[in-house]
Parts: structure tokens; C-alpha cells; sequence
């Protein structure tokens, strides 16, 4: 057998909301890859929302979030596949607090000392049918197992305004931050898997190509093997025989299912985090317009919000990134 990984983040963009990383771990036998696994699960795994509406079966999409997520389709896509996938894994949230537990544990406390999230809590899931969710869970269960696929893991990492700016300032540039958020978050996911080859697919991180002294950073013992840097790909290895690690940074990673459900994971949390924020902010200021966080908008947003900002005592670190 042999693990697969996949890692990506939403929020990469925006001056408001959380930058959020995640990872999903899958176990699979050996010669199989990310793409493959449609192939082999595609009686319960499809790609677009259009197949899941012609199947006569209980199907989940599993693509890459903006092809399932948009303000007028909702967030129904994201949550069928996020919901089986967490109860797979033995999680069954119920509540938006309940969520973050789910895939990001220690978000906690932070979300605690950010006041727009602190007192926050609503049901979930939001669009989904709850009564289609158990019917979808067996059959992702059935589906992985008939395959000889297990889901492992998928875990997220929430990086809110004001540790966004310090690590700006530490590492330099906002790809540099992505890039060692995403290798320390890849890490702990490797760290308890067992001797197996072990292959982990990112998404290229603000358009770099080269990654080996990033990696030695985050996996120091090793030499890490150069196999290719390019703009399409970037390929390295390292490890022992036994426990063989290979990390390919790839554009279009979202092709491959783990970077997929990863990518679903992290749109997900960061548009659970927009709706509490844009929820405090409209209880103090009258027929204020939701904001997603992007640029343009944001500036707007920041603008119709200043009395209240200042009145609340809300500092600038604490709502805003500068990049």
C-alpha cells in the first residue's frame, strides 16, 4: 500500500477573512495515483455537480471548490462531500463551531480572541439535505472499501489577519508564507503514517518553481533529490526505501482527488468564517453589503465599517491584511 496526499488553500487572495490550508491523507495500493482514483471510484465520485444530477445513485462531486462553489450555486456541493468524508472519518458536526473542531482543532482559541467569531454559532450543514447525508456516507464508505481505498485524514489550517501580517513580515512574501504554512501542515500529516511510499501533491505556491531548500527546512534530516523544476512541475524525493517521499508542486493540482477534497475543505472553512464575519459587522452597521474579502471590494467594505470599526475599538491588525 502507499499513502497519498493532497494540500491546498482558499483565501490566498483577500484582505479580510482567513487564509485556510488544508490537507487529505488517503491510503491506496501501490500504482495507483490521484487521478486514478475517479477511475476507481467512480461509482460514488464524480467530478462536476451535472453527473452527480444524472446519476441514479448516490454520488458525491470532488473537484476543485470553484468548480462546486459559487455565491448563487451555494455551498450544497462542498458539504455532501465534506459531510461523508467526515463521518468516514468519525466526525459529524452539527453546529459551525462544531465544523472548525472538525478540521481545524486548534483553531479554538484563536477564533476566541477574534470578536466577530468569538460569540458565533449557527447550524450546519447550510444547503445540503440532511437526510441525503447518511445515504451518502454509506455509500462513500461502500465505494472506498470496494476499491481498496481508505480516507485517512483531512485536516486544516486557519490563518487569521493579524498572524497572516506577522508572517508576511517574517518570511518575506505572501507565496513564501503559503509555501511553509502548507510543507509544516504536510508534515504533521506524514509524521504518524506508517512505512509506506508516501506521494503528496501541491498546487504551485504564487509561482514558484523551486522548492528543495523549502522542504529541507520542514524535512531536514533527508537529502532531498531535485527530479525536475519547471513551470508545469516541480518534483523532489527523499527517505529511506522503506518510506520513500515524493512531493510534486504542480499547476492544475486540483485533477488530482486528494488536492481536490483538500481544496473543498479549505473553500468550505473560509466561507464559514466569511458568514460570522460579515454577521458581526452587519449587527453594527445598518444595510451594510456582505464583502468576500477580495481586494476591490474589501477596500469598500473597510470604508462603510470605519465608525463602527473605531467605536468598537476593533484594532487594524486584527481585520485586515496588508497583502
Amino acid at each position: 500500500m502507499q499513502y497519498l496526499i493532497g494540500t491546498d488553500e482558499a483565501g490566498y487572495g483577500p484582505n479580510l477573512g482567513p487564509l485556510t490550508i488544508s490537507v487529505s491523507v488517503w491510503r491506496a495500493p501501490v500504482g495507483i495515483d490521484g487521478e486514478d482514483l475517479y477511475r476507481r471510484l467512480e461509482d460514488v465520485i464524480v467530478r462536476t455537480p451535472r453527473e452527480v444530477a444524472a446519476a441514479a445513485m448516490a454520488r458525491l462531486a470532488v473537484a476543485d471548490s470553484k468548480k462546486l462553489y459559487s455565491p448563487g450555486k451555494g455551498l450544497r456541493h462542498l458539504e455532501r462531500a465534506l459531510w461523508a468524508a467526515m463521518a468516514v472519518l468519525g466526525r459529524r458536526p452539527e453546529t459551525w463551531s462544531a465544523v472548525w473542531d472538525a478540521l481545524d482543532p486548534e483553531a479554538g482559541d484563536r477564533l476566541q480572541k477574534i470578536p466577530w467569531y468569538a460569540d458565533y454559532d449557527s447550524p450546519v450543514p447550510i444547503d445540503a439535505e440532511r437526510d441525503e447525508l447518511a445515504s451518502l456516507t454509506a455509500a462513500l464508505a461502500d465505494g472506498l472499501a470496494a476499491a481498496g481505498v481508505e480516507l485517512i485524514d483531512l485536516r486544516s489550517r486557519a490563518v487569521f489577519p493579524e498572524e497572516f501580517n506577522d508572517l508576511l513580515v517574517h518570511y518575506g512574501t505572501k507565496g513564501a508564507a503559503l509555501s511553509h504554512l502548507t510543507l509544516g501542515l504536510a508534515a504533521r500529516a506524514i509524521e504518524p503514517l506508517g512505512a509506506a511510499p508516501v506521494a503528496v501533491v501541491c498546487d504551485k505556491h504564487g509561482g514558484r518553481n523551486r522548492y528543495a531548500e523549502l522542504l529541507a527546512e520542514h524535512f531536514p534530516d533527508p537529502l532531498i533529490e531535485i527530479h525536475g523544476e519547471g513551470r508545469q512541475r516541480s518534483i523532489y524525493r527523499f527517505g529511506p526505501s522503506d518510506r520513500r517521499i515524493e512531493f510534486r508542486f504542480c499547476t492544475k493540482a486540483e485533477s488530482y482527488m486528494p488536492v481536490a477534497l483538500a481544496s473543498m475543505a479549505s473553500k468550505y472553512l473560509r466561507e464559514l468564517a466569511m458568514r460570522a464575519f460579515n454577521a458581526f459587522w452587519s449587527s453594527h452597521v445598518p444595510d451594510l453589503r456582505p464583502t468576500a474579502g477580495y481586494p476591490a471590494d474589501a477596500k469598500r467594505f473597510k470604508r462603510d465599517i470605519a465608525a463602527a470599526q473605531e467605536q468598537l475599538g476593533v484594532a487594524e491588525e486584527v481585520l485586515w491584511r496588508v497583502k
